[in-house]
């Protein structure tokens, strides 16, 4: 067994050095002050205590080193996980009862297994399921619902809704109730942190700081806003002016969990926790992969499915939520030198104090700053230029993007993934089912062919070669019948017909019956079937079928020479039918 791809420490841990014990260190003291917010914010988001947030950025993390094979991903709550996990648990108890909590856990539990299983199968191909314009759609839509859905706790109001719309009626409905010190600190906090994310960094860049110190600076802007509102609140005693705070958070290590086994619950968390699986995955994967092309690293999907499967499961059984790689932290990671995977360990050792010593400190932390924080992060996510592009670029793709964004919005996160992945999987049949084909020519004096309604290209009357652009399944099998009886209709003189197969990576069952159909009608008229240009995987799988041994013609190496045999063949044909004689048939050279 191939440990060291079951377990990627042992490919780094050998070589592990002074030097980058300091890389990975100093990446965890600045991810870990980034992460203290971002774990009580999204915890918050998914509806959970404050310190689940903490506890789901411990465990993970030490066992994403272990089993991870990314160098400089970092795990823990994001948001769009967070919303997904609201949505399900709520269905299911009210949020921040004890049976929500049990709820999030089970949930936890079943993606750390899915992820699992999936890995160990080699399933990481699965993400090619969502395309990219669906996934921006849905990240889109969900940064929208997000952002919406902490307005309340910004304008210290109750509101509630299950989408975009009822959301923004229900906080219309209660705008005379705002507080009024929690819309000071909530807006200011907002105002500083986007000032922050957009202009710091260029100002700390003028005062002469280094590149590397102000953009850390910039992004430990959180945790000026986090100190700063916390300290007011306890100082002008704001709790007691109806600011909402975190209040007491447990302080000491992640309690021992154990999710519930009851098998009705597992039924009804089946899909939102598939869902929850595969968006975390290829959030993870996109993150993990970009990251390490700019180091010249690899990941392994596979490897990946395991290292978050083992993340969730260990999530589960410290009182924690499920987690992915997140984009911010991540980056932050990387930007701050963390060379291996046990930056994320010490990372989680900074988590760990933080839950033992630091809590006290956070007891008049305003809701209000985290919902601040959140709005800043998820609508960074919102990408409209991306709508854009993929309008004007393919409508089809455009039209699975809208329906997901559209349906996220009206009917909820599970209903708009479920409709964003249906469409492109059925505007992938669509397009597959009637592929590109073209009547090529020979380009004069080369061996070069291309499309005759494109090119000034030679021709024959009594041959033509036809390039089918896709390979060959059942939604295509008719369409290509269908084709190559037209053509012969349009060419009364016609002869020999090429299929030039350069594009044909693989013919299922119901395609070679198209092909032993083609055969034999072509026969019938009088027309000479010959393939060209087969590849060999392909050729492999013809050669224990019929279709070679009844095709009337040959299997060319080339198009320039079946073009070259059959040119000259047709120009002796009209001749030796007029004396009588029958055609000389080329031999099979494959």
């Amino acid at each position: 067994m191939n440990w060291k791809r079951h377990l990627p420490i042992l490919q780094w841990l050998p070589e592990y050095q002074r030097t980058t014990f300091s890389s990975d260190l100093l990446a965890a003291v600045i991810v870990t002050i980034m992460l203290i917010p971002q774990s009580l914010a999204y915890a918050m988001l998914a509806g959970l205590p404050p310190e689940v947030g903490l506890y789901a950025s411990i465990t993970p993390l030490f066992l994403y080193a272990i089993f991870g094979s990314s160098r400089t991903l970092a795990v823990g709550p994001v948001a769009v996980i967070s919303l997904m996990t609201a949505v399900a648990a709520g269905n299911l108890a009210v949020q921040g009862s004890s049976e929500y909590i049990g709820v999030v856990l089970v949930l936890t539990l079943m993606s750390g297994l899915m992820l699992t299983l999936m890995g160990l199968a080699r399933l990481g191909f699965l993400a090619n399921f969502l395309s990219h314009p669906v996934i921006s759609g849905f990240i889109t839509a969900s940064g929208l619902i997000i952002a919406a859905s902490q307005l309340k706790h910004l304008l210290g109001v109750s509101a509630n809704g299950h989408n975009l719309l009822e959301l923004l009626l229900s906080l219309f409905a209660v705008l005379d109730q705002v507080n009024a010190p929690t819309l000071v600190l909530g807006l200011g906090s907002l105002v500083f942190l986007y000032a922050a994310r957009l202009g710091l960094k260029p100002a700390l860049l003028k005062l002469g700081l280094g590149a590397r110190l102000a953009d850390l600076l910039t992004k430990a802007a959180p945790i000026l806003a986090v100190a700063v509102t916390t300290w007011l609140t306890y100082a002008l005693r704001l709790d007691l002016q109806g600011v909402a705070v975190v209040g007491e958070i447990p302080s000491g290590l992640p309690p021992l969990t154990l999710p519930s086994l009851e098998w009705g619950l597992w039924q009804q968390l089946f899909l939102a926790a598939l869902l929850i699986s595969i968006v975390g995955f290829v959030e993870s994967v996109s993150v993990g992969q970009t990251l390490a092309a700019k180091r010249r690293q690899r990941i392994d999907p596979n490897q990946e499915l395991t290292g978050l499967g083992a993340s969730n499961i260990g999530a589960a059984f410290t009182g924690g939520m499920p987690v992915t790689g997140g984009f911010s932290r991540s980056v932050v990671n990387f930007d701050a030198g963390a060379e291996t995977p046990l930056a994320g360990a010490f990372t989680a050792v900074g988590i760990l104090l933080a839950a033992l010593f630091l809590t006290p400190l956070i007891a008049y932390l305003p809701i209000a700053t985290l919902a601040a924080t959140i709005i800043v992060a998820v609508l960074s996510l919102v990408d409209f230029k991306a709508v854009q592009h993929t309008f004007h670029y393919s409508r089809s793709d455009f039209a699975s993007m809208l329906a997901t964004i559209l349906v996220t919005l009206i009917e909820g996160v599970e209903a708009g993934i479920l409709v964003g992945v249906t469409l492109s999987l059925l505007m992938h049949l669509y397009r597959t089912s009637q592929p590109h084909s073209a009547v090529i020519g020979r380009v004069p004096g080369s061996e070069h062919f291309r499309n005759i309604e494109r090119h000034e290209v030679e021709t024959e009357s009594h041959l033509a070669i036809l390039r089918i652009d896709e390979s060959l399944y059942f939604a295509n099998a008719r369409y290509l019948e269908d084709r190559v009886m037209d053509l012969v209709a349009q060419q009364p003189q016609l002869k020999h017909l090429v299929l030039a197969c350069q594009a044909i990576n693989h013919i299922d069952a119901s395609a070679l019956d198209s092909l032993e159909t083609i055969n034999a009608r072509l026969k019938d008229a009088g027309v000479v079937l010959h393939l060209a240009e087969v590849k060999g995987p392909v050729m492999d799988r013809l050669q224990h079928t019929e279709l070679l041994p009844s095709l009337q013609g040959q299997v060319f190496i080339s198009t320039f020479a079946a073009w070259e045999a059959l040119h000259q063949l047709s120009a002796l044909e009209p001749a030796q039918s007029s004396s009588g004689t029958q055609p000389t048939q080329p031999q099979p050279t494959h």
